[in-house]
C-alpha cells in the first residue's frame, strides 16, 4: 500500500508444466523477486519458503541464484579446479625430477645356470631345462630375478655348446623347443627373467652354412674366412687359437685353410660378409620373438681379424716362431678388437632396442670380453653417449682376488673398474663361471662368505655362477673320467644329502662325480641353518634390493689396509647408511676409524660373517675382524661422506632422498 503498510496478497502462480507451486504470501517489501514462469521473468512479492521434496526445477533454479547458494558452489568449483591443476602440475614436477627407476638387470643379480650341472628331470645323468623348471622356487627364495642359462642350442658338443650346429633349435641332450618354451613361460609367470648366450663369432663345422662355404655356396662362399694354402706346407700366418697352436686348418673339400681362433671345429664367421651379420640380426630376432629377455654375447672381440692377415707381433721376439704355440706369445694386434668391431655390435643392440619399445620388456644385452690390463678396451663396450652398445661389458678382475688375499689387493681390483668405467654407467661383477676355479677352491673356504658380501655390497650387478651361493668348491675329476679341463669346476649342484646330492633323483648317473661334502654342503641342509652360506647370501641379496643406499647409493672408500678393505654406501638425504669392513688378510686385525668423522662414534653390527657377531657394538676406533670376516654395519647420520671426499666415491646417477615424503629426486 501507498502508507507502507504491510497487505498481504495473496498470489497463485501456474507454471508452464501444469504444476501449481503453493499460494505464496508477500509483502511490498519482497515484491520485487524474480520467477521464471514459462520461460519469462515475473515480478512478485514472494515470503520465502523453505525447499521440500519434490520441488520442480524451476523453484531449485530460484533458489540456485540466490548468493548464499551461488557462491560457495563457485568457490568449490575454483577449488577443484585449483586442485586438480595442482596435483598435474605436482605429477609432471615429480616424474621430471625423479631419477630412473632401477630395470630388472639392475635391480637383482645374474645367476649363471650351466645346464649339464644344474638339475637333471629324465635320469640321464645330464641336467635339462626341465629340471631348470623344476628348481625355479630356488630363485625365488635367494630373491633373484635374471637367469643366464649357457648355451643349449642344439651342438655335436665338442666345446661343450660353444659349437653351434643350429641357431634354431634345442640340443636333444637338454630337450626341445617345446621345454624351452614351457620353461619361459613358467619363468615369466614367476616374474623371472631368462638369458641367453649368443655366440657369434664361430659356428660348429657341422652347420648348414659351413658346409655350403666349403663348396663354394654362390651365396655362402664368403660366410667364413678362407684363405689359400698348402695341405702340407707353411700356415697362412703365425696366428694362434685360444686352445693353443695355430689358427687355420686345411679344408680338403674346398683346398683352403679357414680360420678357427677356438677349436678347429669351431671356424669363424666372416663379419666383414653383410650377409653374415644380417643372419645374425635374424638369429636375434627368432629369439626375441620367442620371448626371451636379453642376450650374452660371447667372445665379442675375436668377431673381426685384420683384412691384411700380417704375421701379429711376439710377445718375445727372439723366441723361434716355431715355439710360438699359445695366444700368450703373441701380442693380439690383429685378431682382437679390431676397427668395425663395435659398428656390429651397436647393430645387434639397436635391434634389441625394437623390441624394448614393449613396456616393461627391455631387452638386456651383456658383453664378455677380458681384455686382462688393457680395461679401457672393455669399457668400450659400454658404448658412448650417442650410441648405446653393452648394458655392461662383464667385469672379470675378481676373479684374480685369490692371487693375493688382502684388502689393499681388493681395493685395487675394486678401483681398476670403478677408476676406469666412464660416468653414469653401471658396474657389474664377477667371481665365478664355468670356465674359471670355483671361488671357494681358489681363494679357501675362510673366504667364501666375505667374498660373497663384497660381491652383494658394492654397487652394480652381481653375477653369481651356480653354486656359488653354497660355497661349492672344485671336484677332483680322474683322467678317465675328465671330458674338458674346466670340469672340475661344473660338477652337479648339491641339492640335498640324497642319492646323488638330489641332482638326479632317477637314476645313479651324473655326467660328472659329485663333491664328496655333498651330504653337508648342500642347498636343503643350509635353508636350515641362518648362518650358513646360502642364509647370508639370501639376507644380503634382499637386504641390497630393499635399502636404497645399496642399491643406487655411493660407494666411497673409507680404509684400506694389508688386511682390510672398508667402504660405505650412502644416499643423500636419507640419515640411514652403511659401512662395510672386510678382511681379506691373514690375521685378526683392529681398525681405526676414528679419523672418519662423518661416522658416529659408535657402530653396531647388522650382520657379520661370523654370526655371533651380529648385533656387536665397536667404538669407531676399535672395529675388529677375524680372517675372512666381513661386517655390515648401519648407523644413522646427518652429515654425509661423499660431498667432503669427492675424489673417493663414486655413483652412477645421483639421486636424493626427500625424507618427508619419501621420495626420490634428482638432484646436482
Amino acid at each position: 500500500s501507498k502508507d507502507g503498510k504491510k497487505n498481504r496478497n495473496t498470489v497463485l502462480l501456474s507454471l508452464r508444466n501444469g504444476y501449481t507451486i503453493k499460494t505464496l504470501y508477500c509483502s511490498m517489501n519482497d515484491c520485487d523477486r524474480s520467477y521464471l514462469s514459462a520461460g519469462k521473468a515475473v515480478k512478485l512479492g514472494v515470503l520465502w519458503i523453505k525447499p521440500y521434496a519434490g520441488m520442480p526445477k524451476e523453484v531449485l533454479v530460484l533458489y540456485s541464484s540466490k548468493a548464499r547458494y551461488r557462491v560457495p558452489r563457485e568457490i568449490l568449483f575454483w577449488l577443484t579446479v585449483c586442485c586438480t591443476l595442482a596435483l598435474v602440475a605436482v605429477t609432471i614436477a615429480v616424474i621430471a625430477l625423479s631419477p630412473k627407476c632401477l630395470s630388472w638387470w639392475q635391480a637383482s643379480p645374474v645367476y649363471q645356470i650351466y645346464p649339464r650341472s644344474f638339475k637333471d628331470s629324465d635320469g640321464d645323468g645330464v641336467g635339462d631345462l626341465k629340471g631348470i623348471k623344476e628348481k625355479l622356487d630356488h630363485f625365488e627364495y635367494l630373491n633373484i630375478k635374471s637367469i643366464w642359462i649357457s648355451p643349449f642350442y642344439r651342438s655335436p658338443m665338442k666345446d661343450f655348446g660353444y659349437d653351434v650346429e643350429d641357431f634354431r633349435d634345442i640340443d636333444p641332450l637338454f630337450g626341445t623347443m617345446k621345454d624351452f618354451e614351457e620353461l619361459l613361460a613358467t619363468m615369466h609367470s614367476k616374474g623371472l627373467r631368462l638369458i641367453m648366450d649368443f655366440i657369434p663369432n664361430h659356428t660348429s663345422d657341422r652347420h648348414r652354412w659351413f658346409n655350403l662355404s666349403r663348396t663354394r655356396d654362390p651365396h655362402y662362399e664368403d660366410y667364413y674366412v678362407w684363405t689359400d694354402c698348402k695341405p702340407d706346407g707353411p700356415k697362412p700366418n703365425n696366428w694362434v687359437s685360444i686352445f693353443g697352436n695355430s689358427s687355420w686348418t686345411y679344408d680338403e673339400v674346398r683346398g683352403q685353410c679357414y680360420l678357427h681362433q677356438f677349436l678347429k671345429e669351431q671356424p669363424d664367421l666372416n663379419f666383414r660378409n653383410p650377409d653374415v651379420i644380417n643372419e645374425m640380426i635374424d638369429i636375434i630376432h627368432f629369439w626375441l620373438d620367442k620371448g626371451v629377455d636379453g642376450f650374452r654375447m660371447d667372445a665379442v672381440k675375436h668377431m673381426l681379424e685384420a683384412p691384411h692377415m700380417r704375421d701379429e707381433p711376439q710377445v718375445d721376439p727372439n723366441k723361434p716362431p716355431e715355439l710360438v704355440t699359445t695366444e700368450w706369445d703373441l701380442h693380439s694386434d690383429y685378431t682382437t678388437s679390431q676397427v668395425g668391431l663395435h659398428d656390429i655390435l651397436r647393430e645387434f643392440r639397436a635391434q634389441m632396442d625394437i623390441y624394448s619399445q614393449e613396456p616393461g620388456r627391455y631387452r638386456f644385452m651383456v658383453i664378455e670380453s677380458y681384455d686382462y690390463e688393457e680395461v679401457y678396451k672393455t669399457m668400450m663396450y659400454y658404448g658412448t653417449k650417442l650410441e648405446k652398445e653393452g648394458d655392461f661389458p662383464f667385469n672379470f678382475y675378481l676373479l684374480d682376488l685369490p692371487q693375493n688375499t688382502s684388502g689393499a689387493w681388493a681395493k685395487h681390483l675394486v678401483h681398476l673398474w670403478m677408476g676406469n668405467m666412464p660416468k653414469g654407467k653401471w658396474p657389474n661383477w664377477v667371481v665365478g663361471n664355468h670356465d674359471r676355479t670355483r671361488i671357494s677352491s681358489s681363494a679357501g673356504q675362510l673366504y667364501v662368505r666375505a667374498i660373497n658380501m663384497l660381491l652383494l655390497t658394492l654397487p652394480g650387478t652381481a653375477t653369481t655362477y651356480y653354486g656359488e651361493e653354497i660355497g661349492m668348491e672344485n671336484i677332483n675329476v680322474t683322467a678317465s673320467q675328465i671330458q674338458d679341463p674346466a670340469d672340475p669346476q661344473r660338477s652337479p649342484l648339491q641339492w640335498n644329502a640324497n642319492m646323488n646330492a638330489g641332482f638326479n633323483d632317477k637314476t645313479n648317473l651324473t655326467w660328472l662325480p659329485l663333491h664328496p661334502d655333498y651330504e653337508t654342503v648342500n642347498v636343503e641342509a643350509q635353508m636350515k641353518d641362518d648362518g650358513s652360506v646360502l642364509a647370508q647370501y639370501r639376507f644380503l641379496n634382499t637386504l641390497r634390493q630393499s635399502e636404497l643406499p645399496l642399491n643406487r647409493g655411493w660407494f666411497c672408500y673409507v680404509h684400506t689396509d694389508a688386511n682390510v678393505f672398508s667402504y660405505i654406501r650412502e644416499l643423500d638425504g636419507l640419515k640411514r647408511a652403511f659401512l662395510i669392513v672386510v678382511n681379506f688378510g691373514k690375521e685378526s686385525v683392529v681398525t681405526d676409524l676414528s679419523s672418519v668423522r662423518e661416522l658416529p662414534d659408535e657402530l653396531k653390527v647388522l650382520m657379520s660373517t661370523n654370526k655371533v657377531n651380529d648385533g656387536k657394538v665397536f667404538p669407531k676406533s676399535r672395529i675388529q675382524t677375524e680372517v675372512g670376516e666381513g661386517l655390515v654395519i648401519q648407523y644413522s647420520t646427518n652429515t654425509r661422506f661423499n660431498p667432503n671426499h669427492p675424489e673417493e666415491c663414486y655413483i652412477s646417477e645421483k639421486a636424493c632422498y626427500l625424507e618427508t615424503i619419501g621420495i626420490l629426486y634428482k638432484c646436482q
